[in-house]
């Protein structure tokens, strides 16, 4: 007999939707190919109060919260923004990965780790692992298997649009443990970051496409890290792939391309994807369904709930592309009024930044900096 379902890949987005679909009755495996779930990390670690909630795991797994940011020019200009309450959570990544695998687990989900997909054919997975050579039948598959989708490429589907290259180590070093720490110039392409995770660490790191490494270095040593005690890589899809669905599969999390363009985190969206996945898997597996018309569901869904703002997004992100650091400053400059910083304490959110730009795009001092380069973005925020 075929699983209900199968989901390849045992991150935030494979186990949320693991989980929901086993909650269902639905007989669900999840397979994973590193030996160890969790590992390795790949991910800032900074998730706002919504991603948090939508993880729905215990507070073991935060290691600080975070109230605001103070953004640093390559010129020297800042801008400090403070709500004075939680505004996000530093998560211990690897935590909070095991402890979503174990609530999907608990719901009945059958894991095969070290475990790696070779191919699909028709509607049955072919792997080689731990196990040895398997053919696994299924009804639906899920795809999150990441921003290098093997799935994906099995079925020559087109990827996401963009991919940067991510590079982060943990210093040790002081700093104000509720303010995240940004660097605009570190990367032209994209933004660094100093996370303060506490107990005197800190998260440092940036996503380019050149000279990533170099860039790194520099930032490294302009934040004061003098050692590090934990350094990964990673990849980073931003635009979501043209299509989302096909083949008896739904593509979710990074292997869709969900990350957000404007800060980069993709757990918020990856589960909400997840999320959708699974309610329209259970439904197909109750109708007994499967072909295309009744997956575009999922992609009706998702769109309702995050495209909009994942489209704005990736507008915005491809709007920085084209800002210089002479921009970049000056925008910073018209931000830091306090009409401004209330704005952004008021209407800050790191899922859905379409609010907060609407906000500051009534101001003339911001326009002139953005209009050169936003263009007809501007007409479609309003």
């Amino acid at each position: 007999m075929p699983y209900d379902i199968v989901v390849i890949g045992a991150g935030p987005s494979g186990t949320a939707a693991a989980r929901v679909c086993a909650e269902h009755g639905l007989s669900t495996l999840c397979i994973e190919e590193h030996g160890t779930i969790g590992y390795p990390v790949q991910c800032a670690g900074l998730l706002s109060n919504a991603a948090f909630a939508e993880c729905r795991v215990s507070q073991r797994t935060i290691l600080n919260t975070v109230s605001g940011a103070r953004v640093v020019t390559g010129s020297g200009s800042e801008l400090t923004f403070d709500a004075q309450a939680t505004k996000a959570y530093v998560v211990d990544r690897g935590a909070l990965d095991r402890e979503m695998a174990e609530a999907a687990a608990a719901a009945g989900t059958e894991f095969r780790l070290k475990t790696a997909v070779c191919d699909v054919r028709d509607s049955t997975v072919i792997t080689r692992g731990i196990n040895g050579h398997e053919e696994i039948p299924f009804k639906i598959l899920i795809a999150a298997d990441g921003p290098r989708s093997t799935i994906a490429r099995l079925y020559g589907f087109s990827r996401a649009k963009v991919y940067l290259s991510g590079i982060q180590a943990d210093i040790p070093g002081d700093c104000d443990e509720h303010l995240v720490e940004l660097y605009p110039d570190a990367s032209p392409e994209f933004f660094g970051w100093k996370i303060p995770t506490g107990n005197g660490r800190a998260r440092v790191g940036l996503c380019g496409q050149t000279l990533v490494r170099e860039r790194f270095n520099a930032l490294l040593e302009k934040t004061g890290g003098t050692s590090s005690l934990h350094l990964v890589t990673g990849t980073l899809p931003l635009g979501v792939m043209p299509r989302t669905y096909g083949h008896r599969t739904l593509f979710v999390g990074d292997a869709a391309g969900f990350a957000k363009p404007t800060t980069g985190g993709g757990v918020y969206t990856g589960i909400r994807s997840a999320r959708h996945a699974a309610e329209v898997a259970v439904s197909c597996c109750e109708h007994g369904t499967f072909d295309n018309g009744a997956l575009a569901d999922y992609e009706r869904r998702w769109q309702a709930d995050i495209g909009r703002e994942l489209a704005l997004g990736f507008r915005l992100f491809s709007m920085r592309q084209k800002m210089s650091s002479a921009s970049i400053d000056g925008l910073m400059q018209a931000l830091n009024d306090p009409a401004m910083i209330s704005a952004i304490v008021q209407y800050g959110d790191m899922d859905r930044p379409g609010t907060l730009a609407r906000q500051l795009l009534k101001n003339p001092r911001v326009l002139r900096w953005v209009t050169p380069v936003l263009g007809a973005t501007i007409r479609s925020l309003f």
